[in-house]
């Protein structure tokens, strides 16, 4: 074959072709058994003379074309080789030749070709297949590492969007919440919050764009480059137990000399990475990088890629600059000096090859792979604090520079103390957070990124004391409440939200209590708009949405004012004894029968004794006779009680049309359907719909955000802070369903927050 200046490598032709490259090196150690198990069998042939040698030769043809093309061009190929044979398969076909012409060998040679070429045929393939194999699991934990990042990409873009979806709430609690000023603060929180959670994800796209970049730019190559160096040394080993094979039968066979020189003639011209380029020619295919990632915005909360630069945000950047630039000098110096060592290491295996060093070769390569393990480790945190240095440098510039960072150091606090950033308690199991040795400045872990670079040095006692006052009562300021007159005269009032103008976020849903225009401005808010919501003249969903004239117009169903409707309040809870400290007695209105332990079995009209109330669950313990256990609440009449809570409360009529809701087969359409009779001759009487039982599943509760009267037999009424069992949530039409007393009725949604 013709020689070539520069051999092709696999790592610059296949890029990420590993698979098939490992298997096509497997292929050609697997390949040694046969030549192994060839000499082998040639010695003992080799004592029963020509006629076996003759056979054997035969044999092994057979075999070399059977795996002729698998060990020319392996197992998937992207071009038929056609009739075309690797070097070494042509260089086998000629030893088999010489093989067929020689008819007489000896005792002797056939012991040598067991000890000398067998045995070490044996020992290698052994060693080859575990550097293979170590190759291979190299491989897999490259591609997890790369799929790491994938994941930790996806993560952090769960994390942005959780703080986003953490804005939107924020921002409608601040809608209704009456503490304005808390609220907003708290939401301002939030948002700047949510901005460092963006920058971060910003941060890991490029960190994860740059780690895929190395892994298929350098980390594959590489290790496509040494499979290819450890197909091409098995080929050198095979081609030198060759030759020894060929000059013990020079040696021994002094007639067949001739033929012996041409064989090793055959095989020098057997060059490690001729088999390698047909290998290339004939597995070269398409390669598509995949693409580099990009900014993902939140369906919550709309945004854009740019970088935030607000204040609390370069904060932020500015802590997170100088960490990735206090580590970027020792990781280069660390990244050089493993480079030096792995080049050195390949120096030393060349000069093993060339045979001016007599070290083991596979125990160099093992080195090697150690220590580009090392390096690869070394090299993704030195990559991913030079992406996070210019990125930031490119957004806010080098904002370390006059900065006064603090000497921060970790800190477990023994003693109750107060974080300077947000004011709240150091505390948990062990109080960790840091604290400034000069100026003692203390801080949850959660906020040593947000604290600005702004330490006075280091300081005195007396001046340490005082700047801790001061720093507490800054951070004090911020959660202090808003006084009563502020809300009763509507002064406090919410800056305009720093977000995209999209039609998305205008029709998103999530702010149907503010008024909104095309442009994204927020309109005046009436005075009436700092209380609950208005209710509509009817229940009934109206409508999602209806655009007209270029302007967005959603209807939504709302709940009442509270003070529109409250007429009386609604019964209390029940308690476990009445007035006089006897247990109430009841009356069951339905037959039950028990369904699990702990369940009462009562028949219709069994006088009770209650021993616990409902508590919220849709159950009360009851005695009947000398039997105790539970039965549904909505089963039991309260015959004897001082405060009779039990049965549904309904208030007078109003004026307001009934409520239409019907979308759940466990609400209450009237009275009827909330004792659940049924008339009719020889009809049985049956229950209501059963609670599920306490401790079948984890239940969630309402609380009563503000008093409301029943207007129909579908409602409950409510009193500020009381509670309900969640049966259902709002599906869209202001209104969810709950369940009180054994009694599911809805309630208007925008009254109750989930407890």
């Amino acid at each position: 074959m013709a020689q070539v200046e520069v051999a092709p490598t696999f790592g610059s032709e296949l890029k990420d072709g590993f698979k098939p490259a490992n298997a096509w090196v497997a292929n050609g150690i697997a390949w040694l058994d046969d030549i192994q198990a060839f000499y082998r069998e040639r010695s003992a042939i080799e004592k029963e003379y020509s006629a076996k040698l003759n056979a054997l030769a035969k044999r092994y043809f057979e075999k070399k074309t059977k795996k002729s093309a698998t060990l020319s061009v392996g197992d998937t190929p992207t071009m038929t080789p056609g009739s075309l044979e690797s070097a070494s398969l042509t260089t086998w076909t000629t030893h088999l030749t010489t093989l067929e012409a020689r008819a007489e060998e000896h005792e002797k040679y056939g012991n040598e070709l067991v000890t000398k070429v067998a045995e070490p045929l044996k020992y290698v393939a052994t060693r080859f297949e575990e550097l293979r194999k170590r190759h291979a699991e190299y491989a897999d934990k490259l591609e997890k590492e790369r799929d790491a990042s994938y994941a930790d990409l996806r993560k952090t873009k769960g994390k942005y969007d959780t703080a986003c979806q953490e804005v939107e709430s924020k921002r409608k609690k601040s809608e209704n919440n009456f503490d304005k000023a808390k609220a907003q603060s708290a939401f301002q929180q939030q948002v700047n919050d949510m901005n460092n959670v963006k920058n971060t994800y910003l941060i890991a796209i490029n960190v994860t764009n740059k780690q895929k970049e190395k892994y298929y730019h350098e980390y594959l190559p590489e290790l496509m480059d040494s499979l290819q160096d450890l197909s091409e040394f098995r080929t050198l080993k095979l081609n030198g137990l060759w030759s020894l094979a060929s000059q013990l039968e020079a040696a021994m066979l002094q007639q067949s000399s001739g033929q012996i020189e041409r064989l090793s003639q055959e095989i020098t011209r057997n060059q490690p990475h001729l088999d390698s380029m047909m290998f290339i020619r004939h597995n070269m295919g398409a390669f598509n990088e995949p693409p580099d990632k990009v900014f993902e915005p939140c369906p919550v909360w709309h945004d854009d890629d740019a970088m935030v630069v607000n204040e609390p945000a370069k904060v932020y950047l500015r802590n997170l600059l100088n960490k990735s630039k206090s580590q970027l000098g020792d990781l280069r110096r660390e990244v050089d000096k493993k480079k030096r060592e792995v080049e050195s290491f390949k120096r030393i295996k060349q000069k093993v090859r060339d045979g001016v060093d007599k070290q083991d070769e596979v125990l160099v390569v093992s080195n090697i792979f150690a220590l580009q393990e090392e390096l690869h480790q070394l090299d993704r945190k030195r990559l991913t604090a030079e992406v996070e240095t210019s990125t930031i440098t490119s957004a806010v510039g080098d904002v370390t520079l006059g900065a006064k960072n603090h000497n921060f150091k970790s800190q477990t606090f023994k003693i109750p103390t107060n974080c300077d950033l947000c004011g709240e308690r150091i505390w948990g199991l062990s109080a960790k957070g840091f604290d400034c040795r000069d100026c003692g400045y203390t801080c949850h872990n959660k906020c040593e990124m947000k604290v600005p670079a702004e330490c006075p040095g280091e300081q005195s006692k007396e001046e340490r004391k005082k700047l801790k006052q001061e720093r507490q009562e800054a951070a004090n300021a911020l959660l202090k409440p808003t006084t009563t007159a502020q809300h009763v005269a509507g002064t406090a009032e919410l800056p305009a939200l720093d977000r995209s103008n999209t039609m998305n976020s205008l029709s998103s849903g999530y702010a149907a209590s503010a008024a909104r225009t095309v442009s994204g401005q927020l309109s005046p808010m009436s005075p009436t708009e700092n209380g609950p919501p208005d209710l509509p003249t009817t229940a009934r969903p109206t409508p999602a949405s209806t655009i007209t004239s270029g302007t967005l117009k959603k209807n939504r169903v709302v709940a009442p004012p509270p003070a529109a409707y409250i007429s009386e309040l609604p019964g209390s809870t029940p308690a476990a004894t009445n007035g006089s400290g006897e247990h109430p007695k009841g009356k069951m209105l339905y037959s039950f029968e028990a369904g699990a332990d702990g369940e009462l079995s009562v028949p219709e009209g069994r006088d009770l004794i209650i021993l616990e109330p409902d508590s919220g669950t849709g159950w009360v313990k009851v005695r009947a006779g000398y039997k105790e256990g539970l039965v549904p609440a909505s089963y039991v009449e309260v015959v004897h009680s001082a405060p009779a809570v039990l049965a549904p409360q309904n208030t007078g009529q109003s004026g307001r049309p009934a409520s239409a809701y019907s979308n759940s087969g466990s609400s209450i359409g009237g009275a009827s359907a909330a004792t659940g009779s049924t008339t009719g001759p020889g009809v049985k009487k049956r229950g209501p719909a059963v609670a599920p039982r306490r401790g079948a599943k984890k239940l969630k509760y309402v609380e009563a955000l503000y008093d409301y009267t029943a207007q129909s037999d579908a409602e409950h009424s409510m009193v500020e802070g009381e509670r309900f069992v969640l049966i259902r949530e709002d599906q869209g039409d202001g209104w969810a369903e709950v369940e009180k007393g054994g009694v599911t009725r809805i309630v208007p949604a925008s009254y109750v927050q989930v407890v």
